[in-house]
């Protein structure tokens, strides 16, 4: 194997990706050097590197020059010492880019994903120790190589394309927000932004979950009629034709949903939000993903009464990554709704222009190595 590697760095904020050779990075005791077949290019990518810290001073950014790339599907090309059982050489796997400390109270009662460091390798972090797990697991999946924990790797089956797995941290995001919700088969779930990139993957978790009905709303006629396409138990919402609360009600007989997965992005006004919430049943859950920016107005009064739930949902754990790629290889999950567009690591800086231009959540921009 080669000492050194190609890799697309961020040098200055705003400023488009250069290719430059970089060292392959040393594989350390408990990790594993993955070879990257495919990223994905996330939507919020292009705000990360131009906006975030200017709008999110709070949450840490990588040190320049940096490589970014959330979602990496690959092959493991070596193991630690101490990884000894598990995994191996030549597993295909995604690697789940949630960073934790490993020793705060929240990591050693095995909720990492709430651990004060909490960090996106190769994206962005949430507290003052992410910069030391930057510096711990500085490669991200715009390089040829990245190290990452043995634990943090899904085992992917062959049924499972790199292209596929580079879209697990999207999918893993709307799948955990249903776990949030306690949904369980036969209940009705809606999503509200079902089009999005997040709003596409709860959608089809819903259903492979064993959803009643999927209440998915949207402004684009022909995405919402591709949604609808998928599974007669989909029911697409125009949003701005009638309010969707009443839409839900009048089809559930004035009961409402027993779960909402609010998938909306920081743009999206809090009067859209509310009309969704209130299209939960008396004691339903609301899980929001999507990262409303504006204060939405919920009252606790009646939040007491009808015994809603409005919870915040971050990440997913690596065994619930595993849960995606079992369901998937068994069927349940359908992967094949995705249409790839596939750029090369020279054509990165095209890749993210594409990812502005998607066609809603059915397109799946991707890096191949």
């Amino acid at each position: 194997m080669s000492k050194m590697m190609r890799a697309a760095r961020l040098h200055t904020e705003g400023q488009p990706f250069q290719v430059d050779n970089v060292p392959v990075p040393d594989v350390r005791p408990t990790d594993v050097l993955v070879e990257v077949k495919a990223a994905g290019v996330v939507p919020n990518l292009r705000n990360v590197v131009t906006h975030y810290s200017e709008w999110f001073p709070f949450l840490p950014l990588p040190k320049l020059p940096a490589i970014y790339g959330l979602d990496s599907a690959g092959v493991v090309a070596a193991v630690g010492s101490q990884v000894r059982s598990g995994i191996k050489v030549g597993d295909r796997v995604y690697v789940n880019p949630g960073l934790s400390c490993g020793s705060c109270i929240a990591c050693r009662r095995g909720d990492n994903v709430n651990c004060t460091a909490y960090t996106f390798q190769g994206y962005f972090g949430f507290g003052p120790g992410s910069q030391k797990l930057f510096e711990d697991y500085p490669y991200g999946g715009f390089g040829q190589y990245l190290t990452a924990p043995a634990s943090n790797l899904v085992v992917l089956p062959e049924s499972i394309t790199f292209e596929q797995g580079a879209r697990f941290g999207y999918l893993g995001t709307s799948y955990s927000a249903l776990r949030k919700a306690q949904f369980s088969p036969g209940q009705t779930v809606l999503v509200d932004g079902g089009t999005g990139t997040l709003g596409l993957g709860a959608v089809i978790l819903a259903l492979a979950m064993g959803a009643a009905k999927v209440f998915a709303t949207g402004r684009n006629k022909a995405l919402l009629s591709k949604l609808k396409q998928l599974d007669a138990r989909v029911v697409p919402i125009e949003l701005g034709v009638r309010p969707t609360a009443d839409v839900v009600m009048e089809a559930t007989d004035g009961y409402g949903v027993d779960v909402l997965i609010e998938t909306l992005g920081p743009n999206a006004p809090p009067a859209t939000v509310l009309d969704a919430f209130n299209g939960l049943r008396r004691g339903g859950k609301a899980v929001n993903i999507g990262g409303v920016a504006e204060p939405i107005p919920l009252e606790p009064f009646p939040l007491m009464c009808l015994q809603k739930s409005y919870i915040g949902s971050l990440w997913f754990t690596t065994a619930e990554g595993q849960d995606m790629a079992n369901m998937a290889h068994a069927g349940t999950l359908d992967l094949g709704v995705f249409e790839h567009e596939r750029f090369t690591l020279d054509q990165v800086n095209e890749a993210l222009e594409a990812v502005d231009k998607r066609g809603g959540g059915f397109t799946n921009v991707v890096i191949m190595h």
